[in-house]
């Protein structure tokens, strides 16, 4: 993994909502830059290996859910959580989750995590490409701070989660003192 200052330059393709859209499914795709995400915000990014999965279902994105008011609290503007997953499953793990202040970001071909040096092969499991469990801190595009498993590597027989968690995050955020 080699060292990144700046998040890389990838377009997302997401789904929006447009009531202009007829019909019963009533979105349409939107390209969705870096730039877009990130530009003049502090953000936090969390990264895991799979919607609907055990750990990342019952741990990972609720807790960042849960401290969504504490993290604004801390000047954070927004809260993202990534998957190597297409924009369908995003949005019905989020409704199926109650997700309401973390913004599900697909990344379905994996190019962002590519480009972060995080995309894992975890064929093992039957996942295919997918991304290591990491979150971040990003301020306009700048890379502050990276919390990344333990044990980075492909077909990882087992799915770390000790340092990518909200609480670390926050701990970060109230010792460092980053001025909000």
């Amino acid at each position: 993994m080699a060292a990144i200052e700046r998040v890389p330059t990838v377009v997302f393709k997401t789904r929006v909502r447009d009531e202009s859209v007829e019909g019963s499914n009533p979105y349409r795709w939107q390209d969705t830059t870096t730039q877009d995400i990130f530009g003049g915000k502090r953000v936090i990014v969390f990264s895991l290996p799979g919607a609907f999965t055990p750990t990342c279902s019952t741990s990972h994105l609720p807790r960042y859910e849960e401290l969504y008011d504490e993290f604004q609290a801390q000047g954070i503007d927004s809260i993202i959580c990534i998957s190597v997953n297409d924009a369908f499953v995003m949005f019905q793990w989020g409704k199926n989750m109650g997700a309401e202040h973390v913004f599900l970001l697909p990344d379905g071909n994996g190019e962002f995590t590519r480009k972060m040096g995080m995309l894992v092969d975890k064929s093992n499991l039957g996942f295919g490409m997918r991304s290591w469990r990491y979150s971040m801190l990003v301020n306009d595009g700048v890379i502050e701070k990276m919390f990344v498993e333990p044990d980075f590597g492909d077909n990882c027989p087992i799915d770390p989660f000790e340092v990518s968690d909200a609480d670390t995050m926050m701990n970060y955020l109230k010792s460092a003192q980053v001025p909000v």
